[in-house]
């Protein structure tokens, strides 16, 4: 397939720049793949798809506040840094964003205030840099002046500064382990009433940790899917995990994986009898179509850009003549696309 052919257009309007007013009341699509029917429902009503022994895996990465500003020396020109990784936590570098990128070359020296500085020491990309951060104190000290001078990171498209209920909404209500630099946006529809109705009913809720980084939510760029590179991305699976899904395998339960970080963890780590294994590492796994899974036979999806590594995994799911009709349906039907938008359910 090509890049093109996972292009679409929608009304900007339908494009989510605020979440909705409670977290399980987002519009739910769901899609079922054996008869083409799709249906359409409240994010609440999810448990009436799922019973006893069934099984969940939620991401429960939790979002860095990765976005700084500073003063470049000299001329106090403003710049904004976007922390996307710690690379050496002893000398302290990070590998950054930088906007806008023309003003910041090597040996720039940034001001972040408050005893936080920064000298950029190579380039990666046209935006990306290597930054030493300079702060007098230890590294768990440096983390925390991060964390009060960092800005919660949402997305460029929502085109609007940070608010206070940001710093709740986009985060999962089970967030855990601080690494992701964006939300895993599907578990953004979970709340605290739904995750009981959940468990009540007998569904395992199991956690894998994938730690989010800005590659998956770039467009393809190259028109060859096969040919594109995807960023490495850290995992984590433990042994209990591995158990309790593998369990839901052999009894031929739903297995639902939520979100596209979840199934991209589950699908770096399959045996050869197909069943998952424990992983502690990277992972850089593209899934497009066509694409065999081999755990989860459900998935919880958000409305995804076009030419997205992240459509193109929905649709290798999905099917692609069924996906792409179903976004079709949600702009006649006026679903929240992206971060803060509504969400399907493919069955």
């Amino acid at each position: 397939m090509r890049t093109s052919d996972f292009n679409f257009a929608f009304p900007s309007d339908l494009l989510a720049k605020f979440p909705s007013q409670e977290r399980d009341e987002s519009k739910l699509m769901v899609i079922h793949r054996n008869n083409k029917k799709i249906e359409h429902k409240l994010f609440k009503d999810l448990h009436q798809y799922f019973e006893d022994g069934d099984t969940f895996i939620l991401n429960n990465t939790k979002v860095f506040p990765a976005r700084l500003f500073g003063n470049k020396e000299k001329t106090e020109a403003k710049i904004e840094v976007f922390l996307l990784r710690e690379l050496d936590s002893e000398d302290r570098t990070w590998d950054v964003l930088v906007d806008p990128a023309r003003k910041v070359r090597v040996g720039n020296k940034l001001n972040f205030g408050y005893g936080l500085t920064g000298e950029v020491i190579d380039n990666t990309t046209s935006r990306g840099r290597i930054l030493q951060l300079n702060f007098i104190g230890t590294h768990d000290e440096l983390i925390k002046k991060i964390k009060e001078l960092g800005k919660t990171p949402l997305p460029k498209y929502i085109n609007r500064n940070p608010e206070k209920n940001d710093k709740i909404r986009y985060q999962t209500i089970y967030a855990k382990v601080e690494g992701s630099v964006a939300a895993p946006t599907a578990g953004l529809h979970f709340s605290k009433h739904l995750l009981k109705k959940l468990e009540i009913k007998g569904i395992n809720l199991v956690e894998i940790t994938l730690h989010l980084g800005l590659g998956s939510f770039f467009p393809v760029e190259v028109e060859d899917i096969s040919k594109h590179k995807m960023d490495s991305e850290k995992c984590f699976i433990n042994k209990e995990t591995c158990c309790i899904i593998n369990h839901a395998i052999q009894k031929k339960k739903r297995i639902c994986a939520v979100g596209t970080s979840s199934m991209r963890a589950i699908e770096s780590s399959v045996s050869s009898n197909k069943n998952l294994n424990p992983f502690y590492g990277w992972t850089n796994k593209f899934i497009f179509p066509p694409y065999n899974f081999s755990i989860a036979n459900a998935m919880i999806t958000n409305f995804h850009m076009p030419k997205s590594t992240l459509i193109m995994m929905t649709a290798a799911f999905t099917g692609f003549e069924l996906l792409m009709k179903a976004y079709q349906i949600a702009i006649q039907e006026k679903y929240r696309f992206y971060s803060y938008g509504d969400a399907m359910l493919i069955l």
